[in-house]
């Protein structure tokens, strides 16, 4: 076979099973169940200047990169002209071979701009030039614009419990734009007992919630108020962002003492802490699984290792890293709890630890409901797992140890309008997967059965998972 053209039309589809899937379910609408996109933004049909307020605006993936080639900050965060801050991105893009940064600008710059050649220190200006110039012109790129254009049909945003949300009021009552954009609840800030700002963030959030937080009971009145009012435009999930997952069993009691520790100011052990999330997500999980929410969980990531860059630039600036906390006990024990007090909602499990794939798999095999497909999964390539190879991995993880065709797929986990091309991507890595099983004697060449799993797995899995009836 001769040499494929760079990331032309089989790109990533190795054989004609995968070939055939990918065109069945490449024009699937995409349900982008998280994600960071601002609510606003899209309210408000934001348009870009340039492709570097796109690309550089907030994306520490991006900045690492340029990092790691010894680029200026002043370039990558700070106030270079962002013709400046380009160039130094698209002069480090080329030494990025086998990283999917190459994939997704390139495949980004295929489908919104119809740029086919290939971004590097020589063609920057020629990209520049075309981009800038489509940005100004095409009214399908705007935030809009790209929503519509790349097939979304339903986009679940980031929230936190204090949001008055009235973003999501606005795009829920204009007619106009027929794109689902439910807010999901991340309650972090309320479990952070061991951060300074524990103090005034329960002020705020009394303030949203209309009474005064005082003690771990006015705490929880406060959420379950703030998931009320969520639940009323539509909220389908929740987040949780933990470090470790924790399992440390305490009384009302314990917690209430905890809590008013933090909100005195004074310093929270480690297993104080633990104790206190503990007994939180319990009280949330219960809370969630009466709405018919689903919670996702995500750990094991470092944050803020580099305290000089973090206390300069601030959180999410690119500065967190894998962790190796071994968490299964914990893990099993807290679900294990949840389920018996009648609160384990349906359950998304990500770990920024590939290497716990298997574990997390078979655990969430443990906890299954009647009626139910796959009450609790792995989910999808998380961070820094989310290349080529992670996605893979991913897959082959679920597929061996639990249902691949009950799996709800892929997400964007991003805060670029630009990123609904990763949900090709991950479809081209899907078909490609499963194409070369089929062609190589390991699953039946049986059509309907093999579509019947992908448009599962792109699409219709997670509208059930999430119980999203029209979209």
């Amino acid at each position: 076979m001769g040499k494929r053209a760079f990331m032309g039309d089989d790109f990533l589809l190795p054989n004609e099973t995968a070939k055939w899937l990918f065109q069945e379910v490449k024009e699937l609408p995409i349900l982008d169940y998280h994600c960071h996109i601002d609510p606003k933004e899209i309210w408000e049909d934001r348009r870009f200047d340039n492709l570097a307020q796109l690309w550089l605006g907030g994306d520490h993936y991006k900045w690492r990169l340029m990092r790691q080639n010894g680029v200026p900050e002043e370039a990558i965060t700070g106030h270079a002209p962002d013709r400046e801050k380009f160039q130094y991105f698209a002069e480090t893009l080329p030494l990025a071979i086998g990283n999917p940064m190459i994939h997704w600008c390139h495949l980004e710059l295929q489908r919104y701009f119809g740029y086919t050649g290939v971004l590097n220190g020589q063609t920057a200006e020629e990209v520049w030039q075309l981009t800038e110039q489509k940005l100004r012109e095409d009214p399908t790129l705007s935030a809009r614009g790209l929503i519509l254009r790349s097939r979304v049909k339903v986009i679940g945003t980031t929230d936190d419990p204090a949001d008055d949300l009235q973003y999501h009021q606005k795009l829920r009552d204009d007619t106009s734009f027929p794109v689902k954009v439910l807010p999901s609840f991340r309650p972090d800030q309320s479990l952070q007992c061991n951060k300074p700002t524990f103090a005034a963030y329960l002020q705020k959030l009394g303030q949203a919630a209309g009474l005064s937080i005082d003690s771990l009971k006015a705490l929880k009145e406060a959420l379950l108020r703030r998931i009320a009012y969520f639940d009323t435009l539509g909220c389908r999930a929740c987040d949780h962002g933990l470090g470790v997952i924790p399992y440390v069993p305490c009384t009302e009691e314990e917690a209430e003492a905890i809590f008013q520790k933090a909100r005195g100011g004074e310093m929270v052990s480690f297993s104080e802490e633990q104790a206190y999330v503990t007994h939180m997500l319990l009280f949330l999980s219960s809370a969630y699984s009466r709405r018919g929410w689903v919670m996702q969980l995500h750990y094991n990531a470092q944050r803020n290792v580099n305290r000089r860059l973090f206390d300069r630039l601030g959180p999410d600036t690119g500065f967190d890293c894998i962790g190796t906390k071994e968490c299964s006990e914990q893990l099993s024990a807290l679900l294990n709890a949840m389920e018996e007090t009648g609160g384990l909602p349906r359950t998304i499990l990500y770990s920024l630890n590939g290497d716990e794939n298997m574990m997390i798999a078979s655990v969430a095999g443990s906890f299954c409901e009647e009626g139910i497909h796959s009450k609790v999964q792995l989910g999808a390539a998380w961070w820094y797992q989310d290349t080529k190879a992670g996605m893979e991995k991913q897959l082959c993880d679920v597929a061996q140890s639990s249902l691949l065709g009950n799996f709800v797929g892929m997400l964007t986990d991003s805060r670029s309008f630009l990123s609904y091309t990763r949900h090709e991507y991950f479809r081209r890595i899907l078909c490609g997967l499963i194409g070369e099983w089929v062609e190589q004697g390991q699953y039946p060449d049986d059509k309907e059965q093999l579509l019947r799993i992908v448009r599962g797995i792109c699409w219709e899995n997670a509208r059930a998972f999430f119980g999203i009836a029209e979209a």
